[in-house]
């Protein structure tokens, strides 16, 4: 752990001396949404290949850039493009920004995601708030010696997505007149979609929508003591059985078209938690 968190302090020292903000707000981006932080002023952008020690991103629609600014008024950082267990990354480079994205300063982290939906009832282009998940990747960020300076070795993870920023998501939808789905999001580690019998498996045990993303980083978030706030993007709908191939570049389509959307959740979101 000393060496992982050199390289995490490394990192975020680069990012500091070349921005003059102290993030509030997080944004980390998945496949389809870059453009879910289209709100912020962008006054510096970096490279994930230019930050030291920072993994590259491999997965089509992901840019790879950290841009740093302000939302409205609120600074914030948004992450272009995220890493993923079946990239061949470990748990711990997958949840490196995080750890960095923390130690710049931000308090109240937003993750976005395109998935599978699950409930017969969601469509395609629907954002579903993850108000609780499933981890059924095999995998754990926390694995190994804790760095106490982080969080407690045990963190709890019974409020792991934080329940004021769920009632204030309500609160914008509502305003803005933007239908939104509640749910559970199931974890896997990808990178094969699910089978029809995996379908039934992940709905029976209460899981609305299933991606190959998010938990790791929400499991180091509440080590950390962030406030997390989690969006899926309901790309397509599993019915298992009628199952039809997935494509990948209709699924990424569905999710450009909602970033939008999104953008709109977490600008209105910034205006109301910055002073």
């Amino acid at each position: 752990m000393p060496a992982y968190r050199k390289k995490v302090m490394e990192a975020a020292a680069f990012l500091r001396n070349r921005i003059d903000i102290t993030p509030r707000i997080g944004l980390l981006t998945g496949t389809g949404l870059g453009e879910s932080g289209g709100s912020l002023s962008i006054s510096e952008t970096f490279t994930y290949e230019g930050i030291p020690h920072f993994p590259v991103s491999t997965v089509k629609s992901h840019a790879g850039r950290l841009l740093a600014g302000r939302i409205g008024q609120c600074p914030a950082v948004v992450m272009q493009g995220r890493f993923h267990l079946y990239e061949g990354y470990t748990p711990a480079e997958v949840v490196f920004p995080i750890r960095v994205m923390k130690a710049l300063g931000v308090e109240f982290l937003v993750l976005t995601n395109a998935s599978g939906g699950l409930d017969a009832t969601f469509r395609p282009g629907d954002i579903m708030v993850i108000q609780d998940h499933i981890n059924l990747t095999g995998d754990n960020p926390l694995v190994g010696p804790n760095e106490e300076s982080w969080g407690e070795r045990f963190p709890d993870m019974g409020q792991a997505y934080d329940r004021q920023l769920i009632g204030l998501v309500a609160q914008i939808c509502g305003e803005l007149k933007i239908p939104v789905r509640k749910g559970v999001y199931a974890g896997l580690k990808g990178p094969s979609l699910e089978t029809p019998a995996e379908v039934k498996f992940l709905k029976s045990i209460g899981a609305d929508a299933v991606g190959f993303s998010t938990v790791q980083e929400v499991i180091a978030a509440v080590h950390a003591r962030m406030n997390v706030l989690g969006l899926s993007t309901i790309t397509n709908v599993h019915d298992p059985d009628h199952p039809e191939p997935a494509n990948v570049d209709d699924i990424i389509a569905v999710a450009e078209s909602a970033a939008p959307v999104i953008d709109r959740i977490v600008r209105a979101m910034a205006g109301k938690i910055d002073p």
